[in-house]
């Protein structure tokens, strides 16, 4: 039994932040009806063909919903999504800006027919202000957000390797709706729940905001390594790189006497305080490389271990895959598909318990779901 089994969630989505929000849902035991279009559903189905034919993003926001196929242009597919909104708790809809509204499906509208009814909209910049209308991907939040200004090189600013303002949204509306059904046991009201995506992104935002503050310089683009941390990041040692993190001054005289081999290093005034060796982290990184590129990675990592330096490999999605310890925590599961089962983590915080239901085709649950209101 899962913590939202009594939880029925109708959710007009594409691509991830509200998918994924949805499936977090779905993972607690929350029924979610997807409704897609007739034609070609949930754009995220066609972005790739990666596993076994499937959209890699569609798998993983997408697992344990029922799909729903409808022509919303239509009187009677209109109809028969706000008879199934009438017996939903939460609404879930990340259209176009909107889209929604037009169908009379705006909070508004919806709270006089149905008080404890919970609407959740995700949008780029949010249901009023000046940006309200504009169309929002997760690149274009990710540059409108400043992400883009403190990642990347100095030469050059890049992107976040996976959906990260898409995430960001996705986790704040997951967060919020459960916050809204707490509230609404014990008022037994619903309420309408803003997300968006640049508000989310601009919340993660807040340390280099914060950095920046009051008209200072904000954090220097620096690669993988940490802006205002060092050293804080990877370093290449004569048979791959290694991530290592100093996060106090104790931490330093550690690496210095144990890992360098340099103790007096760590009396250097150049390098006594952190916002010191970031100044001059030229120097202290040619110190560093000059160790490191006699020793093995091994070497590098046991010298690390024992001076209780944290670190890291820097693993491919290879390795990822067969990470020994998501495998000693029995982290991956089995989960259906249309073509087939693929494996699938376990939800973080969550054991065997969490609800690992199949991938739906598009339209898969139509007519079992109009029958049921039907019925009802």
């Amino acid at each position: 039994m899962g913590a939202l089994d009594d939880v029925l969630v109708v959710s007009l989505e594409h691509a991830v932040a509200a998918p994924f929000a949805t499936r977090q849902l779905a993972d607690n035991g929350a029924r979610v009806i997807k409704v897609e279009r007739i034609e070609g559903g949930d754009f995220a189905r066609s972005y790739d063909e990666r596993v076994r034919g499937l959209s890699s993003h569609f798998v993983w926001c997408n697992r344990s919903k029922e799909s729903l196929a409808l022509d919303l242009k239509s009187a009677e597919g209109l109809a028969a999504l706000k008879v199934l909104v009438a017996k939903s708790d939460v609404l879930v809809q990340n259209l176009a800006p909107g889209a929604a509204a037009r169908m009379g499906l705006d909070y508004a509208t919806l709270a006089e027919l149905h008080p404890r009814l919970i609407v959740c909209d995700i949008s780029g910049y949010g249901q009023s202000g000046p940006y309200e209308l504009r169309k929002a991907y997760d690149l274009l939040i990710q540059a409108e957000s400043g992400f883009l200004s403190i990642s990347g090189t100095p030469e050059s600013p890049a992107k976040a390797g996976c959906s990260i303002a898409d995430i960001a949204a996705g986790m704040y509306a997951y967060s919020n709706i459960l916050t809204a059904l707490i509230e609404r046991s014990r008022t037994g009201k619903g309420r309408h729940i803003d997300i968006s995506m640049l508000e989310a992104m601009s919340e993660w935002m807040s340390y280099p905001l914060y950095y920046a503050f009051d008209g200072a310089a904000p954090p220097l683009r620096a690669g993988a390594s940490h802006a205002s941390i060092y050293p804080y990041g990877p370093f290449p040692t004569a048979d791959g790189d290694v991530v290592l993190g100093v996060q106090n001054d104790r931490e330093w005289i550690s690496l210095c006497t144990h890992v360098l081999a340099k103790p007096e290093l760590a009396i250097d005034p150049r390098f006594v305080t952190n916002s010191l060796r970031t100044r001059h982290r030229d120097a202290l990184d040619a110190v560093i490389g000059d160790c490191f590129r006699q020793l093995s990675r091994a070497q590098v990592t046991e010298r690390l271990d024992r001076a209780q330096i944290a670190n890291a490999n820097v693993n491919t999605m290879a390795d990822l895959w067969i990470h020994p310890q998501l495998k000693a925590r029995d982290r991956w599961v089995e989960i259906g598909t249309p073509a087939g089962a693929v494996p699938a983590l376990l939800p973080p915080g969550m054991g065997q318990d969490a609800r690992m239901d199949a991938v739906p085709a598009l339209g898969e649950q139509t007519d079992k779901i109009l029958r049921e209101l039907l019925v009802g």
